[in-house]
């Protein structure tokens, strides 16, 4: 069973009891202005059906439809008029507007996650309870007026509301996986910077333009988020062919019979899970699964390839030689942080007391691999083969690696992973 699922049940549920109560009230007591709870929702929609898949560094996949929703929390008045929609009419119609967008890329496979959906929910719902009660009591006008001070509380409010998103993707992501907290939250925290601060600021924005300018702003202040929606768009199309390009070269090996088939997968798979165990995020992450993918590049060098690919059963010097030699190809490749992979792959024969923490992770995992066979082995090969990394680690292995490693088999099954 995945580890710490009632957490993900409790976020869940959270996020459906609030769904149900806005949508009730909304039913019963009709909405309130629905001009202007249409032209948001139009907005939402809008923002939905221009969604693509999140990838591992892409954690708005709607970016225009997190702003809108973040926009309709936060507006108190439109066109110099107040507005007196509350907290559930504003979840309400944040939860229909998303389904509406939705239906699309449901009809084609490719719907939003629920933790996603349950995540904007809450958030938009913490926000909305931050400000509409205030502003529609004027309490909010009374202590703050509509100067400085007024802009300063959206500030705050909104930087508690970025900090709350990060808080439950972190959560629900230790949930789901098992991997420590902190480094998580700071992978969340850290995206904030990105997509997550554009989506902050247009949301204040479009509420403070709309306060003024009425309706009409919303496309006006739509458009330098969605120019940045496309240049994140094209970031990741790069990223996804520097990847593509780092897997082919991964895959030559075994093309050519030097390595097990999806030999190069598995370590990089394995290595980027215990390097989360360990704490590593970020670009750390990224050179790890790099070198992890191109360990084994060196091998090109052998005029036999070795039995298996098992390079770990190889004299010292020679393991040596052939991850300098891998080393070398890695630098003349080009990719983004070339030099640090390059590093990685080169040390990875080094005793791990002079390798960099990568290299020792890259080190441990290729062993793991190689002593497993890959695939078709019982629980208790794979066993023996952490037995054997064990005894190694007075010299080979960093104890603190072979047991991140041993958490993360346990999680996931001592069984190895399929090949291919």
């Amino acid at each position: 069973m995945t580890p710490g699922t009632g957490a993900v049940r409790v976020v869940h549920g959270a996020a459906a009891t609030l769904t149900c109560a806005g949508l009730a009230w909304t039913l019963w007591a009709g909405l309130e202005q629905p001009g202007y709870a249409l032209a948001f929702g139009a907005l939402i929609v809008v923002g939905e059906l221009a969604r693509w898949g999140a990838g591992p560094g892409e954690r708005e996949p709607a970016p225009i439809g997190a702003a809108g929703a973040l926009a309709y929390a936060l507006l108190g008045e439109c066109a110099g008029r107040d507005t007196s929609h509350g907290v559930l009419q504003v979840v309400a119609v944040v939860v229909a507007a998303a389904l509406v967008g939705a239906v699309l890329h449901v009809a084609r496979g490719r719907g939003p996650a629920l933790d996603h959906v349950a995540r904007r929910v809450l958030t938009v719902g913490f926000a909305a309870v931050c400000f509409q009660p205030l502003y529609n009591s004027g309490e909010l006008e009374r202590r703050l007026g509509q100067g400085p001070y007024y802009a300063l509380f959206l500030l705050v409010l909104l930087l508690l509301t970025a900090l709350c998103d990060a808080v439950l993707a972190a959560a629900m992501l230790r949930a789901r996986t098992g991997f420590p907290y902190g480094p998580l939250l700071r992978d969340e925290l850290r995206a904030i910077l990105g997509i997550g601060s554009a989506v902050c600021a247009t949301g204040a924005v479009m509420a403070l333009a709309v306060a003024v300018a009425g309706l009409w702003a919303l496309p006006v202040f739509c458009v330098p988020l969605l120019l940045t929606q496309l240049s994140f768009r094209r970031y990741a199309a790069v990223r996804t062919t520097y990847r593509q390009t780092i897997a082919s070269l991964a895959r030559a090996t075994e093309i050519a019979g030097y390595t097990r088939p999806g030999h190069a997968r598995r370590v990089a798979s394995l290595s980027t899970a215990v390097g989360r165990e360990l704490g590593l995020t970020g670009g750390d992450l990224t050179v790890l699964e790099y070198a992890a993918l191109m360990h084994d590049i060196g091998q090109f060098s052998l005029v036999d390839p070795v039995p298996d690919g098992a390079t770990t059963l190889l004299p010292v010097p020679e393991q040596r030689r052939i991850a300098l030699l891998g080393g070398a190809v890695v630098r003349q490749t080009g990719v983004p942080s070339a030099v640090a992979v390059a590093v990685v792959v080169e040390r990875q024969a080094d005793p791990y007391r002079e390798q960099p923490l990568p290299a020792r992770i890259v080190r441990a995992v290729n062993a793991y691999d190689d002593l497993t066979g890959g695939s078709g082995r019982s629980a208790g090969g794979a066993l023996g083969a952490l037995e054997r990394l064990r005894l190694g680690t007075g010299q080979d292995y960093q104890p603190e690696v072979v047991e991140s490693l041993a958490r993360v088999l346990a999680r996931g099954g001592l069984a190895p992973a399929p090949p291919g």
